[in-house]
């Protein structure tokens, strides 16, 4: 009686399936705005900061790390706590994004090529525009590179470290 009387879920034609990923994004209206990052566990500072990346155009497309490739980013072995497959579905869940895609590589570098966004936003623990990864891809089309603010004393490290410290894990 789990799922009875429920509605069916309205996000899972917001994820891209290989194959048909990049056709289906590129039908976005423009201006196309990008994001990246793990989203381990989506937290009201993610929320803030993808609300506004949609504000600063017609789509939102959100590129998440792959386990693998979150792994490799060093946040810890236990890191993501949450598999792919649940953090997009969490992410695709959100009104203000328009479109998940899952990426293997280390950086985002291959599909902002691809596709081409207008606006590669980042969250406002990066250091400039300089710092965020493609930014020169992304400008060397004529599109723009935005650093968004941060929302202070909210990350998914602080809450993992809480988490620990209140019920006694250990690293």
């Amino acid at each position: 009686m789990a799922d009875e009387g429920l509605p069916a879920p309205r996000y899972p034609g917001k994820i891209a399936q290989a194959g048909t990923a990049l056709e289906r994004i590129a039908a976005l209206p423009r201006p196309l705005v990008f994001t990246n990052g793990v989203f381990d566990i989506l937290h009201r500072g993610h929320v803030a900061y993808l609300e506004q990346a949609r504000q600063l155009g017609a789509s939102l497309v959100v590129a998440v790390n792959s386990d693998a490739s979150a792994r490799r980013l060093g946040k810890g072995e236990d890191r993501p706590l949450n598999v792919q497959d649940d953090r997009m579905a969490v992410l695709a869940g959100l009104e203000a994004v328009d479109w998940v895609v899952c990426f293997s590589q280390d950086t985002p570098r291959e599909l902002l090529q691809v596709l081409r966004p207008d606006v590669l936003v980042k969250g406002g623990d990066y250091a400039g525009k300089a710092s965020v990864v493609g930014w020169d891809i992304v400008e060397a089309y004529g599109g723009e590179v935005r650093v968004l603010d941060f929302v202070d004393d909210v990350s998914t490290t602080a809450i993992v470290s809480r988490m620990r410290e209140d019920r006694g894990f250990a690293d």
